[in-house]
């Protein structure tokens, strides 16, 4: 063993990352999990009743996900047991099973930990089920992704889903004061940029520690300000998957803030995107759609202005044209809102299906040749805008279908206008047009 050392330049006691020294010893040393580890949370239940149960631990990367699950073995006095997903295969499931059913065989109970088990597919997924129900393995998975898409339903149904939240800012700073007290010495950066270093981690506690050893590793004549720290440290991008849930949170995120009329939420979730790499155009979309599904009739210049954000960042790219995204997503955010043609052509679409291959009316059919007027084609026809009042009231729906009232206007913004015209055309139908 040592020769292997030597070939790698490394000593049997080099000493190990400061993530790893201070992975917490008990869970009452875990921080920023109290929801679930303490007092009277579900998981510390568990532990005081001596009872676990398979859990599925959900959260982003460096939560603690790794950690609770060695402390769950520990305190529970189980054999700890771990597979990641993205390294194992079917060997090494059925490996682990037939170990677990001789521990278990010689009263011993078995922790499985499954490291990102939303990799395995869903007939490995399946493959659980049996060793989950006989008790052979508890089984704790751990996942960054929603399990409700990427785990079979009947592995959730045997499993209880714990949240894990990022860390906030005071669990941060409670792991900087640990890291400081594991070194001896403190971090060598001035207040604001210690508040900046934990601005950098983004939650991810393992993360915040390695930037906390890489710091502490070296030596600087003075106290860091920002400008050097951003300099020794490189800043990393947001955790945002393009084609998983955080994808969807924050277009969802977006779209709610824009539909609440609330600019500077809308301004950030766009950010919030493009920072993380969303493709712009995938924006511009969203935020037309936007314009005819929250704004409609009550600003007509909404849909306008919104193709035309999309066409600058087409003429532009990035980062020009992001400011065209921008100034549209704060434009829809203030405009005000109406859904009421969004919800008239839903109900439009519903009537159509229902009434089938009902025909127009005949007054309101072209008669292009002799035999159509022969029979009526056209016969009766009002023209609107030669009437006295601009206005004939015919009917135009077909024989045989009642008249219906899909568009209904509440008034909001331009829509006002269109609501007086509507309402007043509506009394002159009722007296009988022209």
């Amino acid at each position: 063993m040592s020769d292997l050392f030597a070939a790698a330049g490394l000593t049997p006691h080099a000493p190990a990352p400061l993530p790893e020294r201070l992975r917490p010893q008990t869970l009452d040393d875990v921080v920023g999990q109290e929801h679930l580890l303490g007092p009277g949370g579900p998981i510390r239940r568990m532990v005081e009743g001596n009872r676990l149960s398979s859990m599925i631990l959900w959260g982003p990367p460096g939560t603690g996900k790794t950690t609770i699950a060695r402390l769950l073995a520990k305190a529970a006095g189980y054999e700890f047991q771990q597979l990641s997903a993205v390294f194992s295969g079917v060997a090494d499931l059925k490996k682990a099973f037939e170990q677990a059913r001789m521990r278990r065989s010689a009263g011993q109970s078995t922790l499985l930990f499954v490291d990102e088990i939303h990799r395995f597919n869903r007939a490995q997924q399946d493959g659980f089920l049996p060793f989950v129900e006989e008790g052979i393995v508890t089984l704790v998975g751990a996942t960054t992704e929603n399990p409700s898409f990427e785990l079979n339903g009947a592995l959730l149904s045997r499993s209880q889903v714990f949240v894990l939240r990022r860390l906030d800012d005071d669990a941060q700073r409670n792991l900087l004061t640990k890291a400081e007290a594991a070194e001896g010495r403190p971090l060598p950066v001035d207040d604001n940029a210690r508040e900046a270093l934990i601005a950098m981690a983004d939650g991810d506690g393992r993360y915040l520690l390695t930037l906390a050893d890489t710091l502490l590793g070296l030596d600087f004549p003075q106290p860091l300000d920002i400008a050097g720290l951003s300099q020794v440290l490189q800043k990393r991008s947001p955790a945002y998957d393009k084609d998983r849930e955080g994808h969807y949170n924050l277009i969802s995120a977006l779209h709610k803030s824009v539909r609440g009329s609330d600019p500077d939420a809308a301004l950030y979730w766009l950010a919030r995107m493009l920072e993380g790499g969303e493709n712009p155009l995938f924006l511009a979309r969203r935020i037309v759609r936007m314009a005819s599904e929250d704004i409609g009739e009550a600003d007509p210049l909404a849909l306008v202005i919104a193709n035309a954000a999309k066409d600058t960042y087409d003429f532009l790219g990035s980062p020009e044209g992001e400011l065209a995204l921008a100034q549209a997503v704060v434009h829809l955010a203030a405009a005000p809102k109406s859904t009421a043609v969004y919800k008239a052509f839903g109900e439009a679409r519903k009537a159509a299906k229902e009434t089938g291959s009902l025909m127009p009316p005949a007054h309101i059919l072209n008669a292009p040749t002799k035999l159509m007027k022969d029979i009526g084609y056209g016969k009766n026809y009002a023209y609107d805008p030669d009437t006295e009042r601009g206005f004939s009231g015919q009917n135009y729906f077909p024989d045989g279908m009642a008249r219906r009232k899909f568009y209904q206007p509440k008034g909001e913004g331009a829509e006002a206008r269109i609501k007086e015209r509507l309402d007043r055309w509506a009394a002159m139908r009722e007296e009988g047009g022209e």
